[in-house]
Protein backbone atom coordinates (compact mmCIF):
# COMPACT_ATOMS: atom_id res chain seq x y z
CA UNK A 1 0.00 0.00 0.00
CA UNK A 2 1.42 3.38 -0.96
CA UNK A 3 2.20 5.81 1.78
CA UNK A 4 1.16 9.46 1.69
CA UNK A 5 3.23 12.39 2.85
CA UNK A 6 2.10 13.53 6.32
CA UNK A 7 1.33 17.16 7.08
CA UNK A 8 4.31 18.73 8.91
CA UNK A 9 2.17 19.56 11.95
CA UNK A 10 0.84 16.00 12.12
CA UNK A 11 4.38 14.61 11.89
CA UNK A 12 5.49 17.00 14.64
CA UNK A 13 2.55 16.00 16.84
CA UNK A 14 3.24 12.27 16.52
CA UNK A 15 6.94 12.77 17.25
CA UNK A 16 6.72 15.27 20.11
CA UNK A 17 3.30 14.40 21.52
CA UNK A 18 4.43 11.36 23.55
CA UNK A 19 7.35 13.33 25.03
CA UNK A 20 5.05 16.17 26.07
CA UNK A 21 2.71 13.64 27.70
CA UNK A 22 5.73 12.17 29.50
CA UNK A 23 6.84 15.60 30.75
CA UNK A 24 3.39 16.69 31.96
CA UNK A 25 2.67 13.37 33.70
CA UNK A 26 6.02 13.49 35.49
CA UNK A 27 5.41 17.08 36.60
CA UNK A 28 1.91 16.33 37.93
CA UNK A 29 2.47 12.83 39.31
CA UNK A 30 5.73 10.87 39.22
CA UNK A 31 8.08 9.06 36.86
CA UNK A 32 6.16 5.79 37.05
CA UNK A 33 2.85 7.37 36.02
CA UNK A 34 4.75 9.28 33.34
CA UNK A 35 6.26 6.03 32.06
CA UNK A 36 2.85 4.40 31.70
CA UNK A 37 1.43 7.47 29.99
CA UNK A 38 4.45 7.61 27.68
CA UNK A 39 3.94 3.99 26.63
CA UNK A 40 0.27 4.59 25.82
CA UNK A 41 1.05 7.83 23.98
CA UNK A 42 3.79 6.34 21.81
CA UNK A 43 1.55 3.43 20.76
CA UNK A 44 -1.26 5.89 20.01
CA UNK A 45 1.13 7.98 17.90
CA UNK A 46 2.15 4.94 15.87
CA UNK A 47 -1.46 3.92 15.28
CA UNK A 48 -2.37 7.48 14.26
CA UNK A 49 0.58 7.59 11.86
CA UNK A 50 -0.45 4.34 10.20
CA UNK A 51 -4.13 5.31 9.97
CA UNK A 52 -3.40 8.73 8.46
CA UNK A 53 -0.41 8.06 6.19
CA UNK A 54 -0.40 4.25 6.01
CA UNK A 55 3.22 4.23 7.14
CA UNK A 56 5.27 4.19 10.36
CA UNK A 57 8.94 5.28 10.15
CA UNK A 58 11.44 2.59 11.13
CA UNK A 59 12.99 4.87 13.78
CA UNK A 60 9.59 5.24 15.42
CA UNK A 61 9.06 1.47 15.42
CA UNK A 62 12.46 0.72 16.96
CA UNK A 63 12.04 3.46 19.56
CA UNK A 64 8.53 2.28 20.45
CA UNK A 65 9.66 -1.33 20.94
CA UNK A 66 12.46 -0.25 23.29
CA UNK A 67 10.10 2.11 25.15
CA UNK A 68 7.58 -0.70 25.68
CA UNK A 69 10.22 -3.18 26.85
CA UNK A 70 12.02 -0.83 29.24
CA UNK A 71 8.79 0.87 30.29
CA UNK A 72 7.30 -2.49 31.25
CA UNK A 73 10.43 -3.37 33.24
CA UNK A 74 10.21 0.01 34.99
CA UNK A 75 6.60 -0.52 36.04
CA UNK A 76 6.77 -4.24 36.89
CA UNK A 77 9.98 -3.96 38.91
CA UNK A 78 9.16 -0.44 40.12
CA UNK A 79 12.67 0.64 39.20
CA UNK A 80 13.08 3.94 37.36
CA UNK A 81 16.56 2.93 36.18
CA UNK A 82 15.12 1.07 33.20
CA UNK A 83 13.25 4.01 31.68
CA UNK A 84 16.28 6.24 32.26
CA UNK A 85 18.54 3.79 30.44
CA UNK A 86 16.11 3.55 27.52
CA UNK A 87 17.51 6.57 25.61
CA UNK A 88 21.01 5.15 26.01
CA UNK A 89 19.83 1.90 24.43
CA UNK A 90 18.06 3.68 21.56
CA UNK A 91 20.98 5.97 20.77
CA UNK A 92 23.47 3.15 21.22
CA UNK A 93 21.54 0.82 18.94
CA UNK A 94 21.35 3.42 16.17
CA UNK A 95 25.08 4.16 16.56
CA UNK A 96 25.95 0.46 16.29
CA UNK A 97 23.68 -0.07 13.28
CA UNK A 98 25.12 2.90 11.40
CA UNK A 99 28.73 2.29 12.40
CA UNK A 100 28.49 -1.44 11.76
CA UNK A 101 26.97 -0.83 8.36
CA UNK A 102 29.91 1.36 7.38
CA UNK A 103 32.34 -1.43 8.27
CA UNK A 104 30.63 -3.56 5.63
CA UNK A 105 30.43 -0.74 3.10
CA UNK A 106 26.73 -0.10 3.63
CA UNK A 107 24.81 2.96 4.77
CA UNK A 108 21.61 2.38 6.69
CA UNK A 109 20.99 6.08 7.32
CA UNK A 110 18.57 6.27 4.37
CA UNK A 111 16.43 3.51 5.88
CA UNK A 112 16.71 5.00 9.37
CA UNK A 113 15.54 8.40 8.16
CA UNK A 114 12.87 6.99 5.86
CA UNK A 115 14.63 7.89 2.58
CA UNK A 116 13.76 11.59 2.75
CA UNK A 117 16.57 12.56 0.37
CA UNK A 118 18.96 11.03 -2.17
CA UNK A 119 22.74 11.34 -2.01
CA UNK A 120 25.84 10.03 -3.74
CA UNK A 121 27.65 7.09 -2.06
CA UNK A 122 30.24 9.50 -0.64
CA UNK A 123 27.49 11.71 0.73
CA UNK A 124 25.81 8.76 2.44
CA UNK A 125 29.14 7.69 3.92
CA UNK A 126 29.87 11.12 5.41
CA UNK A 127 26.33 11.53 6.74
CA UNK A 128 26.28 8.03 8.20
CA UNK A 129 29.57 8.53 10.04
CA UNK A 130 28.41 11.85 11.50
CA UNK A 131 25.10 10.47 12.72
CA UNK A 132 26.76 7.37 14.17
CA UNK A 133 29.11 9.58 16.20
CA UNK A 134 26.23 11.85 17.19
CA UNK A 135 24.11 8.96 18.47
CA UNK A 136 27.10 7.62 20.41
CA UNK A 137 27.66 11.04 22.00
CA UNK A 138 23.97 11.31 22.92
CA UNK A 139 24.08 7.86 24.52
CA UNK A 140 27.05 8.91 26.64
CA UNK A 141 25.35 12.21 27.54
CA UNK A 142 22.20 10.42 28.69
CA UNK A 143 24.28 8.09 30.86
CA UNK A 144 26.11 11.03 32.43
CA UNK A 145 22.93 12.99 33.15
CA UNK A 146 20.72 10.25 34.61
CA UNK A 147 23.55 8.98 36.81
CA UNK A 148 24.57 12.38 38.18
CA UNK A 149 21.42 14.54 38.13
CA UNK A 150 17.93 14.44 39.62
CA UNK A 151 15.01 12.71 37.92
CA UNK A 152 13.34 16.05 37.13
CA UNK A 153 16.55 17.35 35.56
CA UNK A 154 16.81 14.20 33.44
CA UNK A 155 13.18 14.51 32.27
CA UNK A 156 13.71 18.17 31.36
CA UNK A 157 16.83 17.27 29.41
CA UNK A 158 15.03 14.44 27.62
CA UNK A 159 12.22 16.75 26.47
CA UNK A 160 13.83 20.19 26.19
CA UNK A 161 17.49 19.30 25.68
CA UNK A 162 17.85 16.22 23.52
CA UNK A 163 15.31 17.33 20.91
CA UNK A 164 16.79 20.82 20.28
CA UNK A 165 20.31 19.34 20.20
CA UNK A 166 19.21 16.80 17.59
CA UNK A 167 17.46 19.45 15.51
CA UNK A 168 20.50 21.75 15.57
CA UNK A 169 22.79 18.87 14.62
CA UNK A 170 20.47 17.94 11.73
CA UNK A 171 20.49 21.54 10.48
CA UNK A 172 24.29 21.53 10.45
CA UNK A 173 24.21 18.52 8.10
CA UNK A 174 22.43 20.49 5.39
CA UNK A 175 25.67 21.57 3.64
CA UNK A 176 26.61 17.89 3.17
CA UNK A 177 23.13 17.04 1.91
CA UNK A 178 23.18 19.93 -0.56
CA UNK A 179 26.70 19.17 -1.76
CA UNK A 180 26.08 15.48 -2.44
CA UNK A 181 22.43 15.66 -3.41
CA UNK A 182 21.46 13.72 -6.54
CA UNK A 183 19.37 15.52 -9.13
CA UNK A 184 16.20 13.73 -10.38
CA UNK A 185 17.92 12.74 -13.64
CA UNK A 186 20.56 10.86 -11.66
CA UNK A 187 18.23 9.01 -9.30
CA UNK A 188 17.35 6.10 -11.57
CA UNK A 189 21.00 5.35 -12.25
CA UNK A 190 21.79 5.43 -8.54
CA UNK A 191 19.03 3.11 -7.35
CA UNK A 192 21.20 0.02 -7.80
CA UNK A 193 23.80 1.61 -5.51
CA UNK A 194 21.34 2.76 -2.84
CA UNK A 195 22.99 2.41 0.53
CA UNK A 196 26.30 1.32 -1.02
CA UNK A 197 29.06 3.54 0.38
CA UNK A 198 31.96 1.50 -0.93
CA UNK A 199 32.09 3.76 -4.00
CA UNK A 200 32.68 7.44 -4.37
Amino acid sequence: MDKTQPHPMFKLATELGPLIVFFVANAKFNLFVATGAFMVAIVAAMIASYVVVRHVPIMAVVTAVIVLVFGTLTLVLHDETFIKVKPTMVYGLFAVILGGGLLFGRSFIAILFDQVFNLTPRGWRILTMRWALFFFAMAMMNELIWRTQSTDFWVNFKVFGAIPITMVFAIFQMPVIKRYHLEPASLEASEAEAGDVSKG
